[in-house]
C-alpha cells in the first residue's frame, strides 16, 4: 500500500540507496546502475513502496543535473571552454544531425510520417548528461581525449533543447493529418516569461540576462562571498552557494533557455575565483543526492508492462536505437582522429537516450505527435537504453579496450588543472607568504590555500592566486591534489589545525613529505609525535638574527655575532630530537636536561669568543658576497674589468 508520508517516502528512497549502490559498486557496476537497481525495487511493478509519485519526484531530481553541470563549470576555465568551441558547435552539431537524420530515416521505413519521424530523430539523438557525466567521473575519464569529447557533445545537446522544444510544434503543424489532439496549452514550464514580447526584445532580454550573470560572477560575486566567509558561518555559506547556483537557474528558465546551460556558464565565470574550491565542495553533496534520487526516479518509472507485453519489439528497438547512435559517434571519433581505444569509449558513453527525452516526449504528445502508445514505447525505450548506458562502458572497459590498448583510455590529461602542482601551501598569511613567494620565485607551481578571506583579498591585489577553504576538511585537500603533491607545507596559524591536517596527510598519503610551522618547541614536539621532523618554529630564525645584530651593537665584530647567531640556531637543531625524548618519558627530567644543555651552549659560545676574523674579510657576509656577484656580472656584461 502506498503511504503518502514524506519521511516514509524519504526512509524508502535511503534505504534503497544504501542498499543497492555499495553493492553495485563492490560488483563493479558503479553507482549509477545501482540507483537504477534500487529504483526499478522499489518501484510500481516489483515492491511497489514508492506509488505513481516517481515521475513528479524525478522532475524534482533533475536539479541535480542543473548542479552537476555548474561544478563542472567550475572545473573549465573561460580560455580552456573557448578551446573547445570547435568540439562542442562542430562536432556537438554534427552528432545531433546524423543521428537525426538515421534514426528519421529508419522511422520512415517504419511507415511513421515524415514529421513523427523527423521528432523521434530530434529527441533521440540525445545522450544523458547525468549518466555520461556521472559515469565518467567515477571512472576517472572526463579529462582524457574522448570524455572530453563526449563533455563537447553533451554541452550542444544541452543547447540544442530549447530549439528542439521550439521545433515541435512546428512539425504537429506540419504533421496535421496526424494529429488526434492537438492541446492548446504549452507544456507547463516550457513557455517563458518573455515569450509574448517580440522576437528583438526577447533577445536584448537573453543577451542582458547572460551579460547580467558575467558581470556578477567575474566582479561582484568574490566580494559578496568574501563577506559571507567572513561571518566564520558555513551554513550562510552554503546558503549563500544555492542562491547563487538557484537563482542563475530560475532566470534562465524565465527567459526560455536550459537552466542546466545557466549554471554551467556560471560555474565557467567562477572558475577563476579564489573560493572556486570551496564552492566545489558545499555544492557536491546537494548534487550527488539529487542525482542518485534522480536516477532512483528513472528506474521506478519503468513501464515493464509495455516490456512484458512486446518484449520482442521493445528490446529490439532499444538495440536499435543503440547500435544506430554507436554507428554515427564511432564514425565521427574517426574524423577527430581519435584511436580505435578512445572512439569506442567516446561511442559507447553516448549511445543512449537523454533525461530530456521524458520532458520531449510528454510535449510532443500534447502537441498531437504521438499518440499514447507511441509515447508509452518511446518512454520505455529511452528509459532501458539509459539503464543499459553503465553497462555498455564496463563491456568496453572489462572486454573490448584490454584487447585494442593496454592504456584503456586512461593516459594523461592535457587540461591544465591545479592539481597539477606538487607544492600545497596551507595557510598564506606572513609566514606562508614568505615561504610561497620564495618557492614561487624559484619556477615552482603552487596551491595556495587560506581560510580568511581578508588574506586572499589582500594577496589577490597583488597578483597571487589563493583559493579559499577550510584545509581541516578532507575534500579540501583532495581538490587541492594532495593525492599528486610531493610537499604539504602547513603554514598556518590554527596550530591545532594543522596538527589535525598532518594526521590526517600522514595517514591517507604517507607518500607526501610534510614541512610544518610551529609556535613553539612544545608545538614542534606535538609534529615529532606524528612523525613529521621537518618543523620550524614561526619566531626562531627572525628572533636569532635580532639577538645577531644586538650583539653587534654591544661590541661583537659582526663576523662574531654572525657566528654566535649560527652557533646557537645549529645547537638549537641538535637538541630538539634529545629534549624530546625527555618530555615524552619525563616532565622533571625534562626541564632538568633543558638547564644542562642551556649551561652546554653557554660555555660553547664563551670558547668561540677568541675566535675573531678581520673585519675586512667579508667571505662569510651575504651583503659582501651580493656586491662581488654584481660586480662580475657587470664585468661580463661591458666585456672589460673595473
Amino acid at each position: 500500500m502506498y503511504e503518502k508520508d514524506f519521511f516514509f517516502q524519504a526512509l524508502i528512497y535511503l534505504v534503497a540507496a544504501v542498499f543497492t549502490v555499495p553493492l553495485a559498486k563492490k560488483l563493479g557496476l558503479g553507482s549509477v546502475l545501482g540507483y537504477l537497481f534500487a529504483g526499478v525495487l522499489i518501484g510500481p511493478f516489483i515492491f511497489n513502496l514508492v506509488g505513481p509519485d516517481s515521475t513528479s519526484v524525478m522532475h524534482f531530481a533533475e536539479f541535480g543535473v542543473v548542479l552537476m553541470l555548474f561544478i563542472i563549470g567550475l572545473e573549465l576555465e573561460p580560455k580552456i571552454l573557448w578551446k573547445m568551441r570547435r568540439s562542442v558547435f562542430g562536432l556537438g552539431s554534427a552528432q545531433v544531425l546524423f543521428t537525426t537524420l538515421a534514426i528519421a530515416g529508419i522511422a520512415l521505413i517504419l511507415k511513421f510520417k515524415l514529421s513523427s519521424a523527423i521528432a523521434f530523430g530530434l529527441i533521440l539523438s540525445l545522450s544523458s548528461t547525468a549518466i555520461v557525466l556521472q559515469t565518467l567521473n567515477e571512472k576517472g575519464l572526463i579529462k582524457n581525449k574522448a570524455g572530453r569529447m563526449a563533455f563537447s557533445v553533451l554541452l550542444f545537446q544541452d543547447m540544442s533543447v530549447i530549439p528542439i522544444i521550439a521545433l515541435i510544434p512546428l512539425l504537429a503543424t506540419l504533421g496535421v493529418e496526424d494529429i488526434v489532439s492537438v492541446s492548446s496549452e504549452p507544456l507547463h514550464g516550457q513557455s517563458s516569461a518573455i515569450s509574448h514580447f517580440p522576437a528583438w526584445l526577447q533577445i536584448i532580454i537573453i543577451v542582458g540576462v547572460i551579460s547580467l550573470i558575467v558581470v556578477i560572477g567575474k566582479f561582484i560575486a568574490h566580494y559578496i562571498f568574501r563577506l559571507i566567509a567572513e561571518t566564520g558561518l558555513r551554513e550562510v555559506f552554503t546558503a549563500t552557494s544555492l542562491l547563487l547556483v538557484i537563482g542563475t537557474a530560475l532566470a534562465m528558465d524565465k527567459i526560455g533557455l536550459s537552466p542546466a546551460l545557466g549554471t554551467f556558464l556560471a560555474g565557467v565565470v567562477l572558475a577563476d575565483s579564489e573560493y572556486r574550491h570551496e564552492l566545489e565542495i558545499t555544492i557536491e553533496p546537494f548534487k550527488g543526492i539529487l542525482l542518485g534520487l534522480f536516477f532512483i526516479s528513472v528506474g521506478a518509472s519503468i513501464n515493464f508492462q509495455i516490456l512484458f507485453n512486446n518484449p520482442a519489439m521493445v528490446i529490439s528497438f532499444v538495440l536499435l536505437l543503440i547500435v544506430i547512435k554507436f554507428i554515427v559517434l564511432y564514425l565521427l571519433s574517426k574524423s577527430i582522429r581519435l584511436n580505435k581505444g578512445q572512439g569506442l569509449m567516446f561511442a559507447f558513453s553516448l549511445a543512449q537516450a537523454s533525461e530530456f527525452a521524458f520532458v520531449l516526449i510528454s510535449f510532443s504528445s500534447q502537441n498531437g505527435l504521438f499518440d499514447n502508445q507511441t509515447s508509452g514505447m518511446l518512454l520505455i525505450i529511452v528509459t532501458l537504453s539509459m539503464v543499459i548506458s553503465p553497462l555498455l562502458l564496463i563491456l568496453n572497459e572489462k572486454l573490448i579496450s584490454p584487447f585494442i590498448s593496454g592504456k584503456q583510455n586512461k593516459e594523461e590529461s592535457d587540461i591544465p588543472d591545479e592539481t597539477d602542482s606538487q607544492i600545497i601551501i596551507a595557510g598564506f598569511g606572513r609566514f606562508g607568504l614568505t615561504v610561497g613567494r620564495l618557492l614561487i620565485a624559484n619556477n615552482f607551481k603552487v596551491t595556495l590555500i587560506d581560510s580568511n578571506p581578508s588574506n586572499i583579498e589582500l594577496l589577490r591585489r597583488y597578483g597571487f592566486k589563493l583559493f579559499y577553504g577550510d584545509v581541516t576538511r578532507p575534500p579540501v585537500l583532495e581538490k587541492a591534489g594532495i593525492h599528486n603533491a610531493r610537499i604539504l607545507i602547513l603554514s598556518m596559524a590554527e596550530y591545532d589545525d594543522a596538527l589535525k591536517v598532518a594526521e590526517f596527510v600522514k595517514k591517507n598519503y604517507p607518500e607526501v613529505k610534510i614541512l610544518a610551522r610551529a609556535k613553539d618547541i612544545f608545538h614542534v614536539f606535538e609534529f615529532f609525535r606524528l612523525g613529521i621532523k621537518t618543523v620550524q618554529q614561526e619566531n626562531f630564525n627572525s628572533a636569532a638574527e635580532l639577538g645577531a645584530k644586538a650583539l653587534s651593537e654591544l661590541g661583537f665584530t659582526k663576523f662574531q655575532a654572525y657566528r654566535a647567531a649560527r652557533t646557537f640556531k645549529h645547537h638549537e637543531e641538535e637538541i630538539l630530537q634529545e629534549l624530546y625524548k625527555h618530555w615524552q618519558e619525563d616532565e622533571s627530567h625534562f626541564i632538568q636536561e633543558t638547564r644542562r644543555l642551556s649551561q652546554e651552549i653557554k660555555e660553547t659560545l664563551d670558547a668561540e669568543k677568541n675566535f675573531s676574523i678581520h673585519e675586512s674579510d667579508c667571505a662569510w657576509d651575504a651583503d659582501s658576497l651580493r656586491k662581488e656577484a654584481l660586480e662580475k656580472s657587470s664585468q661580463e656584461d661591458t666585456g672589460f674589468e673595473i
